[in-house]
């Protein structure tokens, strides 16, 4: 079987890896690298043997497939028109800027039968494979993603930047429409937010917290899940997960951690987590996320079934991440309806406070609480 001809579109940072995996890839044959910048597209062209193009227009009739990974801000307007030229499209998060933008692709993808997949690449990281069959009806997430600044994707904030992967894992796992969202963010370095703090709320009684941060000097990618029969921790940059499963007596409520002797508190104190919270390391297999994302694509061309990641998955990742968005912008930092909202909390002038605004000391601290 003939290897499907790919385009990357895109030769950036990310775009350079998705070169680099599919020219070594038996599924796909990398026949193009389109970017705006001649050295660019040229060296990485070079690099991996295919040819070097300026307008991406130009695919098509020599592609059956392409994947984009531009900035955010151009892929509705490059996905749109591979789709109406009958190219099959792999867009790396978020699929779009807009709704409205992301509703237009799934349509024309479904029109055409063509595939439309999106890059939230956590859905193929191992460590979340490992356990994923495992997390029925989760009732609490925890999800936290904390990175340094790279000055990469700056055209959006952290919400589309880092949390929109986690905002993808967790409406997976979760299946169950969002009632409420609870957000604020910090803009640091510019006019987007780089901190954010989310709140889910699921019509399944699920809560979701998500942190992201791409303004920290500690790195992490790592979730916890909370069903009723089990907790798994997943750790997405290490590639491991674990699972923690309650004992029969912890179930079904007849432990009775009063009811014990010194002894027996002693010998559980010390088996705590193989007896009564039964601790499990599963192993994850070692692959290349990015490399079964391709797959995966080629795999739906082929076969005309769905890929694990749809263009609809990702337009509703990107419709939970509007509302976190939304919510950041309304978030009142003052408690006062003309103070300070959004993610910028620093005042463009200095604020004095006068007297009725200042807490009251005496033998306690009392806040004064403000609706708004």
């Amino acid at each position: 079987m003939s290897r499907l001809r790919l385009a990357v579109v895109g030769a950036g940072h990310l775009g350079r890896i998705h070169a680099r995996l599919a020219s070594a890839s038996p599924e796909l044959q990398l026949t193009a690298v389109v970017d705006t910048v001649e050295a660019t597209r040229e060296a990485v062209a070079r690099e991996f043997n295919a040819q070097p193009l300026a307008d991406y227009r130009d695919l098509f009739g020599q592609v059956d497939a392409a994947v984009v990974a531009t900035p955010t801000s151009t892929h509705f307007s490059v996905v749109n028109e591979l789709l109406r030229g009958g190219v099959h499209v792999l867009v790396e998060k978020p699929i779009t800027v807009d709704v409205d933008e992301a509703d237009q692709l799934v349509r024309l993808a479904r029109q055409g039968q063509l595939v439309l997949q999106v890059g939230h690449v956590e859905r193929f990281n191992p460590a979340l494979s490992a356990v994923e069959d495992k997390l029925y009806d989760p009732k609490f997430i925890e999800a936290r993603r904390l990175s340094g600044y790279t000055f990469r994707s700056t055209d959006v904030g952290v919400v589309l930047d880092l949390m929109i992967h986690d905002i993808d894992v967790v409406l997976n796992l979760a299946q169950s429409p969002v009632d409420r969202v609870e957000a604020l963010g910090v803009s640091v370095l510019g006019d987007h937010e780089d901190m954010v703090n989310a709140r889910l709320h699921f019509a399944s009684g699920c809560v979701a917290d998500l942190t992201a941060s791409r303004v920290s000097y500690v790195n992490q990618r790592s979730m916890q899940v909370f069903t009723s029969q089990c907790c798994a921790t997943i750790d997405f940059a290490a590639r491991r997960a674990s699972l923690v499963r309650p004992s029969e007596a912890v179930l079904d409520r007849s432990f009775r951690a009063e009811a014990l002797s010194p002894d027996e508190q002693l010998h559980l104190r010390e088996h705590f987590f193989t007896e009564l919270l039964q601790k499990q390391d599963l192993p994850a297999q070692e692959v290349n996320a990015i490399e079964a994302e391709h797959l995966d694509f080629a795999a739906a061309i082929r076969t005309g079934v769905q890929p694990r990641v749809t263009g609809g998955d990702g337009r509703d990742a990107l419709a939970v991440a509007e509302l976190i968005l939304d919510r950041i912008a309304t978030h009142q930092w003052d408690g006062l309806s003309d103070g300070r909202r959004g993610p910028l909390i620093v005042p463009e002038s200095p604020t004095i406070l006068g007297p009725a605004d200042r807490w009251s000391l005496d033998d306690t601290v009392i806040i004064r609480r403000k609706a708004g």
